[in-house]
């Protein structure tokens, strides 16, 4: 497992995120007295990144996308000024993902299925490895939407495969550019890597928001999409999602629930 490995603690640290990442960095920064920028693109969720601001964090935004946030953020830590947290690379953002695959397996007596959106891979790779340690019997789906399938596009090939564009809604998982060593993982730990549409997104937020008082991001309703558009897969199944986000602004959640 090829991973950044880890140091003593910073001065300061740097990230690229759409978001939840930048969230975390930024809190834990805070409380640690350690500076943190984040980077992120002029196209990212301004509630997100008004929220890291909040939290204490340095913004830089740059135009593209997450992609080019992430080499903004690497000529930041290859110029001394700051250690790199990459999502998914190094291995404590994947354990830190982890941690809610223990509180799963230690509080239900059987999961069948475990949907988890897929990203950069933290979340699928970290609950996921969980998964097949301790209830190795469960099935483990991992979700992108259509208008972002490389790492879906990956796995199927078992190599990296980048795409040139990302066009969804879902922004917290919009990568085009896996990384090797988390495909890996990925290839080690997911059963099944479906790629869902836009439409069953929105109806996966609004079931959320109509059946459970939830106001989610797009990310968030990944697992929803997929048993919305495979019911036949899921049917009879103690089946558990992650909802993994709730960073949308008000409008946007409005104009993407209306039916």
């Amino acid at each position: 497992m090829s991973r950044l490995a880890r140091s003593a603690e910073p001065q300061a640290s740097v990230c690229a995120s759409a978001g939840n990442l930048g969230q975390a960095l930024a809190y834990s920064g805070r409380e640690r007295g350690i500076g943190v920028t984040v980077v992120a693109a002029t196209s990212a969720n301004a509630a997100k990144i008004d929220h890291i601001r909040r939290l204490g964090a340095a913004v830089e935004l740059v135009e593209g996308d997450i992609e080019d946030a992430r080499k903004r953020a690497r000529e930041i830590a290859a110029s001394g000024n700051a250690l790199l947290v990459e999502d998914s690379e190094n291995l404590d953002t994947c354990e830190g993902a982890g941690t809610i695959g223990l509180e799963l397996v230690e509080g239900f007596g059987r999961i069948d299925t475990i949907l988890l959106a897929l990203g950069g891979g933290a979340l699928a790779t970290g609950v996921g490895h969980v998964f097949k340690c301790l209830s190795p019997a469960t099935e483990v789906v991992c979700i992108q939407p259509s208008g972002a399938p490389a790492m879906a596009l990956s796995w199927r090939a078992r190599s990296v495969v980048t795409t040139d564009r990302a066009d969804t809604i879902a922004d917290g998982v919009a990568g085009r550019f896996p990384i090797a060593a988390v495909l890996q993982d990925l290839l080690a730990v997911a059963n099944h890597v479906p790629l869902v549409e836009e439409a069953s997104i929105k109806a996966g937020m609004r079931l959320l928001h109509r059946h459970a008082g939830l106001v989610v991001e797009p990310s968030a309703a990944l697992g929803v999409a997929a048993i919305l558009e495979d019911p036949s897969r899921y049917r009879g199944k103690r089946v558990v999602t992650v909802i993994c986000g709730s960073n949308i602004l008000p409008e946007a959640f409005s104009v993407w629930t209306q039916d």
